[in-house]
């Protein structure tokens, strides 16, 4: 189940860095500024398509590769020590940008709710 969602998530940041550039496709930056707004709907209980676990695993995530105490050192292992690193960098992007963009598409469908559209 880890290994699929680590997939998802390096796929998810491929998609993002590919289709950045794809006309009508939410840019990285329309992602990250969509990240506080998502943040705050999710914890608020408005978003309820991202759980509080999955913001936890985010913040655990950061948490992780800033902090100075690392699961595998990079002074005794550089090069496994900034895999491990490279690798928690990766999921985080990629399950920010995959999260940020079903946030916006449901952000999106919402509004044309609310004024009536037909979705």
């Amino acid at each position: 189940m880890a290994t699929v969602r680590r997939v998802a998530a390096l796929k998810a940041l491929w998609d993002a860095v590919r289709g950045a550039s794809t006309p009508g496709a939410p840019g990285v930056g329309e992602r990250l500024r969509a990240l506080p707004r998502m943040l705050a709907m999710a914890a608020s209980g408005r978003y309820p398509q991202l759980s509080r676990g999955r913001i936890a695993l985010l913040v655990l995530g950061v948490v992780y590769v800033i902090s100075p105490i690392d699961a595998v050192p990079e002074i005794f292992l550089p090069l496994i020590g900034l895999a491990d690193d490279a690798v928690v960098v990766a999921w985080l992007a990629g399950t920010v940008l995959s999260e940020t963009e079903a946030f916006l598409r449901w952000e999106s469908d919402r509004a044309r709710t609310i004024l009536g559209e037909v979705v």
